[in-house]
Order: structure tokens, then C-alpha cells, then sequence
């Protein structure tokens, strides 16, 4: 029969749900927790709840003080972050539910991320993020990093693009060479709060793996604040044309693949809009008990 465990009545309930992002299948894509009321936590609360929860990132639902439906902070299990995207996508299609609504804003670190949600017999089945426009650079340390990889160069320039965390793009000849990666963690660990992103493909299909040991993620399922740069990346430098929507896999060397959509609109001399996009499942939902 099934197991039960009295807590007693003191403790605080705090009910939390967890969502699969960047796939409609249950137990593939990443992993995201969400803490539906999070006004009696302090900062150092969320950061331990997120090192409990293991996932790349957990978010904490709070009242908006802007013009948003909630304000959301996000965190991995070892620092806080001011934008991501899977978590947006993920916290999206539970507030969404919760509303019944069909659009969601959401109030990060980087300001209002809007999110339009799509729905099949009444369940949401998709939704697509406007993220904000990055900013980006050559990479300073671009010879470490690709020794850390085990490379001898990238096929574009090494570039790092602003958006949440710092994004490193690293091009490589084909889906197989990304798949045979065999990184070395600690090398990229020393390079600080990166995120280091290998890509190959061609036309509207691309594949990524996505290292970020720095910021408490080894290996990262899906990575939606990558999504919106590569996209950006790849027109940039005329491997896509602006507007031209790109699919990204990624995740099915550790297990959970995913699928992101991104799309940049405007020109090389002035980006209009960021979007990415992708499916979520809601797959469990808890609570812990603390205090």
C-alpha cells in the first residue's frame, strides 16, 4: 500500500512543481523546479532549496512590483541568475495554467520577458519567449577555452554574447564532433561563470552541447539563454538569414534531449527581436515541509 509520513503540524508547507522543458515527452529535456509562492524565503532559503533540488535551475514565484503577472528569481545549485531560458519557458506554462491565461510576462533580472502560449484541447502545448537582445564580444579567452575542449580552432570566431549568464560559441564540423566531445570540466571550471557552447549544423538544424561547471551545471540539457544568441551568432555571421527560424538539439548525450526553436529579426546593424521557443511538460508536483 502506498507510504505516508506524518510531519507534523508545525511545519510550513511549500508546494512546488517540476517541469520538463524544451520537450513534449515526460523525463527528457531539463529539468526545472518551481516554487509557486516563495514570499517567506529569504535569499540564502532559495539558494539552499535549489542545492536540494539538484536540477540546473530552480525558480521562486513572487508578487510583481513592475507591470508583470509574477516576479520570478531563478538559481542553480550555486549561484543566482538574472535571466535563463528554460526557466522563463518552464515557469511560464505554470503560471499560465494557474491563470488561464494564454500570454504570460514574467518579471526577471533583465526586466519583462513576455511569453505567448499556445494550447491543443485546452492544455498548453508550446509557448515562445521575446528575450532581450544580447550584447556580445570576442572571447578573450578563447586559446584556453578550446584547450580545455580539446580543439584546434572554431569554424566562426570564438564570441561571447551577454544574456543572463556569459554564452561562449565554439563551431565545430559536424554533429559528430560535438557528440565525441570529451571536455576537460576543470579546465573550463578556472574560466569562471561561462557558459561554453559547441555547435554544428547547417541551414535550419543545428545541434549543441552546453558545458557550464562554473555555474553548477555540468552538462546542460537545453539551454535557452544559448538559444537566442547562436541564433544571433549564426546570422551575424551569414550561416542564416535574419528571420529565418533555426531548430536546436541538444541534451542526448546525457540522456534528455530537447528540441529549442530561436529566431532573430532585424539586421547586422540593428537586432528588433530576440525570440526562442519549445514545448514543456508538467510532470510532478510536491511540497517540502520545513521549520
Amino acid at each position: 500500500m502506498p507510504l505516508d509520513v506524518d510531519f507534523g503540524t508545525d511545519a510550513q508547507r511549500h508546494r512546488y512543481f517540476v517541469v520538463d522543458v524544451f520537450t513534449d515527452t515526460a523525463l527528457a529535456g531539463n529539468q526545472l523546479g518551481v516554487f509557486a509562492d516563495a514570499r517567506s524565503f529569504a535569499t540564502e532559503d532559495m539558494q539552499r532549496l535549489a542545492r536540494e533540488l539538484n536540477l540546473a535551475e530552480t525558480v521562486f514565484i513572487l508578487p510583481p512590483t513592475q507591470d508583470g503577472d509574477v516576479r520570478i528569481r531563478i538559481f542553480t545549485p550555486a549561484t543566482e541568475l538574472p535571466f535563463a531560458g528554460h526557466p522563463v519557458l518552464g515557469t511560464a506554462f505554470v503560471v499560465g495554467s494557474a491563470l488561464g491565461s494564454d500570454a504570460v510576462r514574467l518579471e526577471t533580472g533583465l526586466g519583462i520577458v513576455p511569453i505567448a502560449l499556445e494550447r491543443a484541447a485546452g492544455r498548453i502545448v508550446f509557448g515562445r519567449m521575446d528575450q532581450p537582445v544580447p550584447s556580445w564580444h570576442r572571447y578573450e579567452r578563447a586559446t584556453e577555452l578550446l584547450a580545455a575542449l580539446g580543439l584546434q580552432g572554431s569554424g566562426l570566431p570564438v564570441e561571447a554574447y551577454r544574456n543572463g549568464p556569459l554564452h561562449v560559441y565554439v563551431e565545430l564540423e559536424d554533429g559528430e564532433a560535438i557528440a565525441a566531445l570529451r571536455p576537460d570540466l576543470a579546465a573550463i571550471d578556472a574560466l569562471g561563470h561561462v557558459g561554453v557552447n559547441c555547435f554544428a549544423g547547417s541551414g535550419r538544424h543545428w545541434k549543441t552541447r552546453m558545458f557550464a561547471p562554473g555555474l553548477g551545471v555540468t552538462e546542460d540539457p537545453a539551454t535557452g539563454s544559448a538559444a537566442g544568441p547562436l541564433a544571433l551568432h549564426l546570422a551575424r555571421h551569414g550561416r542564416v538569414r535574419f528571420g529565418d527560424e533555426i531548430e536546436i538539439r541538444q541534451g542526448l548525450e546525457i540522456a534528455r534531449p530537447s528540441v529549442l526553436y530561436a529566431r532573430v529579426d532585424g539586421s547586422a546593424a540593428g537586432v528588433e527581436r530576440v525570440q526562442v521557443g519549445g514545448s514543456a511538460v508538467i510532470i510532478a508536483r510536491g511540497e517540502f515541509r520545513l521549520g
